[in-house]
């Protein structure tokens, strides 16, 4: 069997046929992967001296995309998590040269899956009070373009939506009679389904009635009658949350963008008291663990299990212990 020996077209095939063809993952996850492909690209040019369509997959070996990684996190300070998903792209590329080339791929490119990913803290996840969330929504106009922000935020509430999941929604998406409920189409293009609440259904009526949309067109649109984009949104979340800080100052304090919405929803979901299987199948996670980031983040769901605890086993008054000065001499030598 003969192989070209050229990156070029290893990649695009993988692009066209393993990305696009068979696996049909999402427009996000191309933009995702070609930025990575693209920033790595560069680096290697620079690295190699070699213009990107001259490189050989010989020449993409293990050293190298380490020296990239690093590349990202100290020069363009890309945080970890970032620095994992272009690793990530990488290895899923290299595996297809592995199914592509068989005994063919050179060691050196074998060894790429085996660099690991870094850990990194998990940090608690953000999320806005009921009362905040009433801040934001007050702080649109009666405006169409006001409306239209004031529904969007309304429906993120509501259902827990991720942006680009809500931005998606078209009119043949959404019941509007009861019960009412809209279909959204989340990530591996797994659809499911979500309540609305009566005054989502209203306030979509009344904004197709002001704005109408074909059955197939989405219903979130800019000035032009684009579809809007989710950075757009966060622009304009960014002033509302600003302006909304005013009535609620807590929210001078934090960083809200459109996700904060679906935090807010499962930590509120966790404090009623719903199981986390069915908040799992309500947002679409893959995993439960996921889902269970909602109860770390719940001080109240914690505090409410701690005063569960049976008082009998509740230590009436502090215990005295026994200076030890020995022991707090070896301890201060820590």
């Amino acid at each position: 069997m003969t192989t070209t020996t050229s990156l070029a077209p290893l990649l695009e095939r993988f692009f066209t046929q393993r990305l696009m063809q068979q696996r049909q993952v999402s427009p996000h996850t191309i933009s995702s992967y070609r930025d990575t492909f693209r920033l790595f690209l560069m680096f290697s040019q620079q690295r190699l001296h070699k213009p990107p369509s001259s490189l050989k997959f010989e020449e993409i070996d293990a050293p190298l995309i380490v020296a990239f990684l690093d590349h990202l996190e100290r020069q363009r300070g890309n945080c970890v998590r970032t620095r994992n998903a272009r690793l990530a792209a990488i290895r899923s590329f290299v595996h297809y040269l592995s199914d592509w080339l068989g005994p063919e791929l050179p060691v050196t490119v074998a060894r790429i899956p085996g660099i690991p990913f870094k850990r990194h803290v998990q940090r608690l996840i953000g999320f806005v009070s009921h009362q905040e969330v009433e801040a934001i929504l007050a702080a649109t106009d009666d405006s169409w373009t006001g409306q239209r922000d004031h529904l969007l935020f309304l429906l993120l509430y509501n259902t827990g939506a991720r942006i680009q999941e809500a931005l998606n929604v078209c009119p043949q998406a959404i019941r509007f009679e009861s019960p009412a409920h809209v279909e959204l189409l989340g990530k591996g293009r797994k659809s499911r389904v979500c309540p609305l609440w009566p005054e989502t259904v209203d306030l979509l009526k009344a904004l197709l009635r002001r704005q109408p949309r074909r059955n197939d067109q989405p219903i979130f649109v800019n000035c032009y009658g684009r579809p809007l984009s989710a950075a757009g949104v966060r622009f304009k979340l960014k002033q509302y949350v600003q302006a909304a800080a005013k009535e609620a100052p807590s929210l001078a304090k934090k960083r809200v963008g459109p996700h904060t919405f679906r935090h807010s929803v499962g930590v509120q979901l966790v404090a009623a008291g719903v199981d986390t299987t069915v908040i799992r199948n309500w947002f679409g996670h893959a995993r439960l663990d996921t889902t269970d980031l909602y109860a770390r983040a719940n001080l109240e769901t914690k505090r409410k299990a701690l005063d569960q605890v049976d008082p009998a086993t509740k230590p009436s008054k502090p215990p005295r212990w026994r200076h030890d000065p020995e022991l707090l001499t070896w301890l201060d030598s820590l």
